[in-house]
């Protein structure tokens, strides 16, 4: 096994799971996988970068929702603001058990914060909180803490003929903003919740209703068959969210976040797709046992 596949990642089932795969995806034979079919699709939070103590692009939206609320006071009865304004950690915790409810409110709340905004407008916004914001415990921008196992993952992929897919529940347009300079992966590779768009006066801008729903559970394999056609044959997730698309792939990757001397540890969110992984015979990647490294080096 060479050294220069995979390389931040240790030597054992895992790393095997995943090179056994792809060799057998690009071999005539048994496992072969034609070109057109060979998708990959992975979630984003969690899976690509660190989501504690909360997924990055929360951050970003409740300090708008901040600000709105602080502009109008009304919004602080209206959810999801008022679980901002009271600190209600239980009411988006039911985002990760699909409660239609907190989504609705989410996706109402998303819709109408960026309403009118063009591409170019919102997109500035992300960079500014991109550069000026920083992770709690790690004290560096967000977008350092991918993971380098991951980055290597997706590139091996695509030296394979994988055609590699980000799938998040997290806004579409937001990954957009820093997918190609930080996975290599295109804008339009990139699925996710979304706002509708309309061409107005030569400029596109953003609507206040959503498209397609939240793209999480089923949401997921919808997206991305709405998108590329077909359903994955390579999918890594960490969460319960991501079980169905993780069952819609021939291999399905799991990472489970149990390290907390070098990100964190923690089974909240996921206790469902562990048991799931086990049942299927998924792959499950611990951070503390499979990888070497965790972030990349500087």
């Amino acid at each position: 096994m060479s050294g220069t596949v995979l390389p931040s990642w240790n030597d054992g089932v895992a790393r095997k799971a995943v090179v056994d795969f792809v060799t057998s995806a690009v071999t005539p034979g048994g496992g072969f996988v034609e070109i057109a079919d060979r998708i990959a699709a992975f979630d984003n939070d969690g899976t690509l970068w660190s989501e504690q103590p909360l997924p990055p692009q929360f951050d970003f939206v409740f300090r708008k929702w901040g600000d709105e609320v602080a502009a109008d006071h009304a919004l602080a009865a209206v959810q999801p603001y008022k679980a901002l304004v009271e600190k209600d950690n239980a009411f988006f915790a039911r985002v990760g058990a699909q409660d239609p409810e907190v989504i609705e409110t989410l996706l109402a709340a998303f819709a109408r914060s960026w309403a009118g905004t063009t591409p170019a407008e919102f997109e500035a916004q992300v960079r500014e909180w991109l550069e000026a914001v920083k992770q709690p415990k790690f004290d560096v921008p967000y977008v350092e803490l991918v993971y380098a196992p991951m980055l290597e993952l997706i590139k091996y992929l695509k030296d394979n003929d994988f055609r590699v897919f980000v799938c998040s529940g997290g806004g579409r347009d937001f990954m957009r903003v820093f997918a190609e300079e930080t996975w290599g992966i295109y804008k339009e590779n990139v699925i996710g919740t979304a706002a509708d768009y309309s061409y107005s006066n030569g400029s596109m801008v953003r609507a206040a209703r959503g498209l397609g729903g939240l793209d999480i559970g089923p949401g997921k394999p919808e997206h991305i068959f709405a998108t590329t056609g077909r359903l994955p044959v390579f999918a890594g997730g960490n969460a319960d969210v991501d079980i169905e698309m993780l069952e819609t792939a021939t291999f399905a990757l799991l990472v489970d976040h149990d390290d907390d001397e070098r990100e964190f540890a923690y089974t909240s969110n996921a206790e469902k797709s562990v048991e799931r992984a086990k049942e299927l015979g998924w792959t499950i990647v611990s951070v503390k046992d499979d990888w070497k490294t965790v972030f990349p080096s500087k």
